[in-house]
């Protein structure tokens, strides 16, 4: 079984208003990974994913660049031990 582990990512820009949300979800979901997106302050949406690293280094390489609408100024990650609290991967309001 390959080695799970959880990535924090806050990524910055014109992130908002442009289905980025939906973008993470559906590239979360292909990747088979747990966790959940949510808008952050203005300009800037939070990642938090668990799974597979290789799988997760996937989603950072979609962060990076985003729906089409989108402008990602930054991506800024933290990794850490996996927890196994996620279910799914969902949109938190």
């Amino acid at each position: 079984m390959a080695d799970l582990i959880l990535v924090q990512a806050t990524v910055y820009g014109r992130v908002q208003g442009v289905f980025f949300r939906a973008f993470v979800t559906e590239h979360a979901h292909e990747l088979s990974l747990t966790g959940y997106v949510r808008n952050l302050s203005w300009r800037a949406v939070e990642v938090v994913a668990e799974g597979e690293k290789k799988q997760l280094e996937k989603l950072i390489d979609y962060l990076k660049i985003g729906p089409p609408d989108a402008r990602v100024e930054k991506v800024v990650t933290n990794w850490s031990e996996y927890t196994g609290n996620y279910s799914g991967f969902r949109i938190r309001y």
